[in-house]
């Protein structure tokens, strides 16, 4: 899909046709529920927006981003990839709404409301998100939710589209780009398929060129060999399962999900990292490990590792805005280091060898056949590859500056990932001066939600004390 150009032309975000074999992996292997691949961004908000000027803004947003006005179609007989479609009945009404939280609820309330609608599936007839604006927090604060598949987009991608679509001021601005609604398409499964099939007969010179490239290294035999032999052991230490069991504690699973949220002040655990050489990454980590190993201990089953899993970026300044753009990353995470410099020095080492493997986005060879499977074998593979993990992390670098929506300004914004089978998903957006920290857990996993809660903010308290003066993490309730 071209874009156009001209000073009403809608954003360069979210172009592709197709899904990437990543996206589609994640879009096909919900026919298991347990893996249902649903993004949440929150945001808190000064102040509440004035309705129709909230809802002119949503729509705009669609025209800025054609995205959220396609829908996705499968290519006939499920060969080749899911495409984005414009919907030809697309309706900004169903997409978007309101709701009143019950007075005195608080956030809460809020975070309630969330989690229930992150719980619900997406209409496969329509175009996979739902707005929410939110009202009755307290002190005359709002929120909005912004629910979406992950197909869509990931993290960063996401801070790529709101770092373009919110306002810097609060006033309205009547000489932004007014590009008009994408045209209705009446695509049909056995059209896309044969658009599909035109596209890769087009690219077979491309692929002919590497074969010949691929036929001169064979020409080097020993330098080839080398190289094959050191990628095939990074790809095996990629796809290797972490050395480490899941939790006992740990190891239920369900179809629930339950939001936390909090916040740290991001200059206080960058104080707190670069004070013994580490990364705010480091930081955020070892906070999580120590969260994990004091609700253990709480519970009287100490453990010395969890399988825990990252993602990646792999994102490029050549590659298009949005879209997905990260691999995932395996390892046995030291959750018995007591000593909060002692574990992320641990985390430091792991994380720098990940990323040093040559066969890093090695699952990138292998998605677009798994991709095609049939959907139960497929279901069966990605939850193998997720399910054993007891924690999820993910570290986006949000926007730093002062943003507005519809007049409001965003005071917080939290990034809920998904639970694709494993225990806990956390999430770290940094917003303005605030690190916000978002936390999806299963309660068949975590049982005891306000003690893990309490260690949670425990956790970021034993790594904030390595900077003394440090503020103590708020808790969003």
């Amino acid at each position: 899909m071209s874009s156009s150009t001209g000073p009403d032309a809608p954003l360069p975000w979210g172009e592709a046709r197709e899904m990437n074999a990543l996206e589609a992996l994640m879009w096909r292997a919900e026919v298991d529920p347990r893996l249902r691949s649903t993004i949440c961004g929150l945001e808190i908000l000064d102040c509440v927006p004035e309705w129709d000027r909230f809802l002119a803004a949503c729509d705009w947003g669609t025209r800025m981003a054609p995205r959220f006005r396609q829908k996705v179609v499968e290519p006939a007989l499920g060969i080749g990839h899911p495409c984005w479609v414009s919907d030809p009945d697309f309706d900004l009404h169903y997409h978007v709404r309101r709701v009143a939280l019950p007075e005195g609820g608080g956030h809460s309330a809020l975070l309630e409301a969330c989690q229930q609608i992150a719980m619900t599936p997406f209409d496969p007839a329509r175009s996979p998100w739902e707005a929410v604006l939110f009202e009755g927090l307290p002190g005359g604060k709002a929120a909005f939710l912004l629910k979406m598949h992950h197909s869509t987009t990931d993290g960063m991608g996401s801070v790529q589209l709101f770092s373009q679509l919110h306002s810097r001021t609060r006033e309205t601005n009547p000489s932004k780009p007014q590009p008009p609604p994408p045209p209705p398409e009446r695509a049909t499964p056995a059209g896309l398929l044969l658009e599909q099939l035109g596209r890769d007969a087009r690219a077979l010179p491309g692929l002919l060129g590497d074969a010949l490239g691929a036929a001169g290294r064979l020409l080097r035999p020993v330098s080839t060999a080398r190289e094959t032999w050191r990628f095939g052991n990074s790809l095996a230490r990629v796809l290797a399962d972490p050395d480490a069991e899941g939790s006992p504690l740990l190891a239920s699973r369900s179809l629930s999900w339950r939001f936390l949220a909090l916040d740290v002040a991001f200059a206080d655990l960058r104080a707190a990292a670069k004070s013994v050489g580490s990364s705010v990454n480091d930081a955020f980590l070892a906070a999580l490990l120590g969260a994990f190993r004091l609700y253990h201990e709480k519970l009287g089953q100490p453990i010395e590792k969890i399988p825990l899993a990252i993602p990646i970026s792999v994102r490029t300044d050549d590659d298009d805005a949005g879209g997905n753009r990260f691999v995932g990353a395996r390892f046995a995470a030291p959750v018995g280091i007591a000593d909060p410099v002692e574990r992320m020095a641990a985390l430091r080492e792991m994380v720098r060898s990940v990323r040093g493997e040559a066969a890093l986005d090695g699952m990138s060879l292998l998605a677009p056949a798994l991709a095609r499977l049939p959907s139960p074998l497929l279901t069966a593979l990605a939850g193998s590859l997720t399910a054993t993990n007891d924690l999820q992390a993910s570290n986006v670098p949000g926007i730093r500056e002062d943003v507005y929506l519809a007049g409001a300004k965003i005071e917080r914004s939290y990034g809920f990932g998904p639970l694709p089978g494993c225990a806990a998903m956390v999430t770290l957006v940094s917003h303005g001066g605030t690190c916000c920290i978002a936390a999806n857990v299963d309660p068949a996993a975590v049982t005891d939600l306000d003690l893990f809660a309490d260690c949670l903010a425990r956790g970021f308290s034993e790594v904030l004390s390595l900077h003394p003066g440090s503020r103590p993490p708020v808790p969003l309730r």
